[in-house]
């Protein structure tokens, strides 16, 4: 399976300071229109604007003391890191796989799931959590609850 990071690093209390020291200065490059360049020895790369992006997002949660990984989106995952992902426990996982809520793939004996079909699942499900919030406080609103 083709990971970047096979699990998630958390920054120690130094790293986290750099990452937010750099983090401040990535974003005011970038609001600058900056070009990101990195020195490797006597040879300078640009990145990608994408990139910068991406790091700028990677530093901004590692100085705030969070754990990162990086999770190509073709990946498959273990039904136990899709649980992870999701927040939820690995028997109520398997009961949405089964539901035929999520799709997956067998290898073998076990269950796979894709990394986007979860990304996908997640942000279905945080959109509902939203739609029912709103109708919650319209209604509070209609009933002159105070909220």
């Amino acid at each position: 399976m083709p990971r970047l990071l096979e699990r998630p690093i958390l920054p120690s209390a130094d790293d986290a300071e750099l990452a937010a020291q750099a983090s401040r200065q990535l974003s005011l490059g970038k609001h600058a229109g900056a070009e990101l360049r990195v020195q490797v020895g006597n040879e300078t790369l640009r990145l990608p604007k994408s990139v910068g992006d991406l790091l700028c997002h990677l530093l901004t949660e590692m100085g705030q003391g969070n754990a990162v990984t990086i999770i190509p989106v073709h990946a498959e995952l273990t039904t136990q890191e899709a649980a992870d992902y999701l927040n939820v426990s690995r028997p109520y996982l398997i009961r949405l796989l089964e539901e035929g809520k999520l799709p997956f793939n067998m290898v073998g004996t076990h269950r796979r799931v894709k990394f986007s079909d979860l990304a996908t699942y997640r942000s279905s499900v945080e959109d509902g959590r939203k739609r029912v919030m709103e109708e919650l406080a319209a209604q509070a609103q209609e009933l002159g609850m105070g909220y």
